[in-house]
């Protein structure tokens, strides 16, 4: 073999093993930055199936408007118990709008929420919207009002309305010596609540053949519109002797209208056990109302909604009732904030 052919030949055989190498090594390469995308894909995979089974910390409560003063004390003690247990809290008020409500409750679903504490916008209309809650897994505990339904909240924690109405009613006959003309404001017909309580003042009033009830108007819970039905009726009973109410806000603008007709010896007594009614006692004014214990119930809701959180049960019945407390001149000093010292 001549000299040129032999160093042809040695170049070719090195440039084919330099190829073999550079082509190995890209393979290599290749096999490399698959494994770390395929690593990297299972990562991310593991991060979003956490995030989605991740418990929520949230706690969202929603109750009627702030304006009366008894929604207000309930959803400042569901969010001072659910911070002091380390949970979130987004505060809301449905202004007993069901439309409103179920706009909120969607919200909490978005939100992930991991309980719904609500003091509801009415006994039917509130049903479809607890229901929505629990099918997205979000347990609601109801506070103050009761719902139509049973099995779609997890609790039902109400003040025992007709034992309170009884109270309530006893007093007032007692105040009014068993005889008299007077008048009855109910609150909303929506509400299970106006009607139990209604109820329960029958009961004991209409064992009494000299009480006459001369009007019944429902004033919806509200002072201002209480204020106005009070001056109507008024005009057509001049002669009235007591007035009984279904709540607090509406015994205070009855007292106002009575006032301002120059009637403030009409014996008015109330039921929830507000504030501005035992101030109201303690001057002699409004006679006397019926405790419910709002910051009680709900701080009964949070506790056992983190009960349930934990352990997936609260251990209760779903219908829970607490009873009512008679409050008068005798220990209105002991009341604040829907609330009773010792």
């Amino acid at each position: 073999m001549k000299k040129n052919q032999l160093l042809l030949l040695i170049m070719l055989l090195t440039s084919v093993l330099l190829f073999a190498c550079a082509q190995e090594n890209v393979d290599g390469e290749n096999t490399e930055n698959e494994s770390e995308e395929t690593a990297t894909d299972s990562t991310t995979t593991e991060e979003a199936s956490a995030k989605e089974t991740e418990s929520s910390n949230l706690i969202v409560i929603i109750t009627p408007s702030h304006d009366n003063p008894f929604f207000k004390t309930e959803a400042e003690a569901a969010q001072a118990k659910a911070e002091e247990l380390g949970y979130e809290t987004l505060v809301m008020s449905h202004d007993d709008d069901p439309n409103k409500q179920s706009e909120q409750i969607d919200t909490a679903i978005s939100r992930n929420a991991a309980a719904i504490i609500l003091d509801n916008a009415g006994a039917d209309a509130t049903v479809s919207a607890i229901e929505k809650a629990k099918d997205a897994g979000i347990p609601s505990f109801l506070i103050d009002r009761e719902i139509n339904e049973t099995g779609i909240a997890i609790s039902q924690i109400v003040a025992n309305n007709y034992q309170g109405s009884s109270l309530v009613a006893e007093k007032f006959v007692e105040l009014m010596s068993e005889e008299g003309k007077y008048v009855e404001l109910t609150g909303k017909e929506s509400d299970t609540n106006a009607g139990v309580r209604s109820q329960g003042f029958h009961e004991v009033i209409d064992q009494y053949p000299d009480m006459e009830i001369v009007a019944t108007q429902s004033a919806n819970w509200s002072q201002t519109e209480a204020f106005s039905k009070m001056e109507s009726i008024i005009q057509a009973n001049s002669d009235i002797k007591g007035v009984i109410a279904g709540n607090d806000t509406m015994a205070m603008g009855a007292y106002a209208a009575l006032e301002a007709a120059g009637m403030d010896d009409v014996i008015v007594v109330g039921f929830d056990g507000s504030n501005d009614v035992r101030d109201s006692i303690m001057e002699d004014g409004i006679k006397a109302t019926g405790l419910q214990p709002a910051f009680e119930i709900a701080q009964m809701a949070v506790d056992q909604a983190d009960t349930y959180i934990k352990e997936g049960s609260t251990g209760l019945d779903e219908k829970q009732l607490v009873d009512c407390v008679l409050i008068d001149s005798s220990n209105a000093d002991k009341l604040n904030n829907f609330a009773l010292s010792e």
